[in-house]
């Protein structure tokens, strides 16, 4: 599926006609062949027509020898290419030309009509050679005639002499030439211009081919009856990277996609929904267009990923949380350490009784639980734009599970770590990869261990099965997450415990959304929770 690159085709080196055609050469001699060949099956098959070979049937049958001969040892010097193409051109022009002013001799001179094969031979000769060359033959056949005709006539080899008609064959010989040239000339020229023509249409093809299939939205193109006839990279990635064939069924590609589009062949409004083609893949909304005035010739399917959408969402989002947020600073957190002071101050006072003194620590405890959730709020507002990096995820992980482990005093073989294959690629912001692990393991120690157990953290990596994508996991030992509350966890201020803000995984989830990846919670059979990061895959990154 990958193209790796594309070239644009050069049409001075592909033109046919900036080397000679060897081509009408060889065919205009597969013709003086068949006509070699007649002559002298027809002289020595038995009764021939009284006109061949007539006056003199030594020197018919001797020159139809020799003008076969000739043929058929120019059969091989055409496809040996040598001697070069101009000289063989001249000497078959001019061997035609004795050849046949001595066939038409031997069987009575211009009276049998034979002379008109000259003109056949001119007219070949000229499609191949350049101008004046062309002219220069007519001029040697019509010179021919006339040499043969003076013969006649001194010998009085024949009763008659047709002078006249030897003329009217030589003006014939130059106008043939004149004619089959410039037809030659402009067979050329749109034989060039088609060739291209031709060019133009292959590098158009090739810069459409490079387009499509470096797009980040998918395509995909079905016929009439459903079967794929393209599939480019972005599509081949978004639907988990099936084992394609040519004009496979799109519902052996994606049999969710095929149900959409079945759907919507059936009725052009109906809605339609983002899917998932496997469970760890991220949304994808496709869009349908027919190819033609009727839908059932068919369909232009465009795949796009929701994440991007989701991303672009979350900018806004952020960009009006900003503007809350600032006035959330200004508004609540000089009130909020207003009454933290007051209730420190409190505290200090002698006179303050038992009771009173638990009330004043209830005030300074939310005191500061709400600092922390202002300043989690601005946190997040204020996070920067991505700089997503291509990572060796092994590599990463372990020199993270050290970090952690120095900072929360752990021993270091409370968190394993296993990434296969060892050179698994992710694409991610650094800083927030190490903020949504360090988060998930906090909550790793605090909640994934039954109480007096160890910590036991490990970090899983690797491609999956279903979308051959790169992922990581982070699995605790712990009770895990009630299926009833599983789809709340990464909701705002969402938490199951007394001291947490509920806001952690919901900036990891949004961390990973601003990064086009995706955090999501699979309950571990042998007990345990597993958040599971899937990533960008960097693979689809284009060159």
């Amino acid at each position: 599926m990958n193209m790796q690159g594309w070239n644009i085709l050069d049409a001075s080196s592909g033109m046919e006609s900036k080397a000679p055609e060897w081509r009408p050469l060889a065919y205009f001699n597969y013709y003086r062949l068949v006509l070699s060949g007649l002559f002298v099956i027809l002289f020595v098959s038995g009764p021939t027509p009284i006109l061949l070979g007539s006056y003199k049937p030594s020197l018919f049958l001797g020159t139809a020898v020799f003008y076969l001969v000739f043929s058929l040892f120019s059969l091989f010097s055409i496809y040996a290419k040598a001697p070069r193409f101009s000289t063989q051109t001249q000497l078959q022009t001019l061997v035609d030309i004795i050849a046949l002013t001595l066939l038409m001799h031997s069987s009575g001179g211009l009276t049998t009509g034979l002379g008109i094969l000259l003109v056949i031979a001119i007219a070949g000769s000229s499609m191949i050679l350049a101008g004046r060359l062309a002219l220069l033959f007519a001029a040697v056949a019509a010179i021919a005639i006339l040499i043969e005709q003076i013969y006649s006539h001194l010998h009085q080899s024949f009763a008659t002499t047709s002078y006249t008609q030897a003329g009217i064959l030589g003006v014939t010989f130059f106008a043939t030439a004149l004619l089959s040239h410039v037809l030659a000339t402009r067979i050329r020229k749109t034989e060039e211009l088609a060739a291209q023509r031709g060019i133009d249409l292959a590098n158009m093809q090739q810069v459409n081919e490079y387009i499509i299939q470096t797009m980040d939205a998918g395509i995909i193109v079905v016929d009439h009856d459903m079967d794929t006839r393209l599939v480019n990279e972005a599509a081949w990635h978004y639907l988990g990277m099936p084992k394609l064939e040519q004009y496979q069924p799109l519902d052996q590609v994606s049999e969710e996609l095929a149900c959409q589009l079945q759907n919507w062949k059936q009725d052009p409004d109906v809605e339609i929904k983002a899917f998932r083609p496997h469970p760890d893949a991220a949304q994808i909304l496709a869009r349908f267009t027919p190819l033609g005035k009727n839908r059932e010739n068919g369909t232009l399917i465009l795949l796009e990923d929701s994440s991007h959408v989701t991303q672009q969402m979350q900018q806004l989002k952020l960009a009006s949380l900003g503007r809350l947020t600032a006035s959330i600073a200004h508004e609540i957190r000089n009130p909020l350490g207003a009454i933290s002071h007051a209730a420190q101050l409190l505290q200090e006072s002698p006179e303050l009784e038992g009771a009173d003194y638990r009330l004043s620590e209830i005030i300074q405890n939310h005191s500061a639980r709400m600092n922390t959730i202002v300043e989690n709020i601005l946190q997040l507002s204020r996070r920067e734009s991505t700089n997503p990096k291509i990572i060796e995820l092994k590599v990463w992980t372990e020199d993270f599970a050290r970090e952690f482990c120095e900072a929360e005093q752990l021993d270091p073989a409370s968190i394993s770590v296993d990434i296969q294959p060892d050179n698994t690629m992710v694409q991610m912001d650094t800083s927030h990869l190490q903020q949504i692990l360090w988060n998930l393991c906090q909550n790793a120690i605090k909640y994934g261990h039954a109480e007096g157990q160890p910590v036991r953290i490990t970090l899983r990596g690797g491609i999956t099965e279903e979308s051959r994508g790169p992922f990581l996991d982070v699995i605790d030992t712990g009770e895990g997450i009630a299926d009833d509350i599983i789809e709340q966890v990464f909701e705002p201020f969402f938490t199951t415990g007394t001291e947490s803000t509920g806001l952690g995984l919901y900036i990891s989830k949004e961390m990973c959304e601003s990064n086009k990846a995706r955090i999501s919670y699979h309950n571990v059979p042998a007990g345990g929770s597993c958040f599971r990061l899937s990533f960008y895959d960097p693979r689809r990154i284009k060159q």
